[in-house]
């Protein structure tokens, strides 16, 4: 088993801090929704400005508030008005990379979401393994993204 990214919200504003609250990081349900990320799931955080890293699992705050609130020693890791980006994972087979398609929101500084993209790798018959960034949802009929394609 391999670890790969399952989903990610790339650039998301944090909107607040809680040191007192007992842990997590509090997010719209409607982004982790769109991008696949449960409740209580463990995810990864990096902050854009600091290059702090860190570990941590989500916990919904109120849908269509557009939240990031990092909670407990989190939010020692961040300022308001930093660029974060939360990946989610999981763990597959080698040959089932193909069968993920990890979903990826981008964000306005108000946390609006700027562009919905995904992941798309395929094995070429050479055994080698392509990588594209495609726009909209693996259950649309997406558009690489030509600028971005990787072999």
């Amino acid at each position: 088993m391999r670890k790969f990214v399952a989903a990610k919200l790339h650039g998301i504003t944090v909107t607040g801090s809680d040191l007192n609250y007992h842990g997590s990081i509090t997010l719209d349900p409607d982004h982790c929704d769109e991008a696949g990320i449960l409740p209580l799931e463990f995810v990864e955080i990096w902050n854009r400005a600091s290059g702090a890293r860190i570990s941590t699992y989500v916990i919904y705050g109120e849908r269509g508030s557009r939240c990031c609130v990092l909670n407990g020693a989190a939010a020692r890791t961040c300022q308001v008005g930093d660029e974060m980006i939360i990946c989610s994972s999981t763990y597959v087979e080698e040959h089932q990379i193909t069968e993920i398609k990890p979903r990826v929101l981008t964000f306005d500084r108000d946390n609006s979401v700027r562009d919905r993209i995904f992941y798309d790798a395929r094995i070429r018959d050479d055994g080698t393994v392509a990588f594209e960034l495609r726009e909209g949802s693996p259950r649309d009929n997406a558009r690489r993204i030509p600028s971005r394609s990787f072999s």
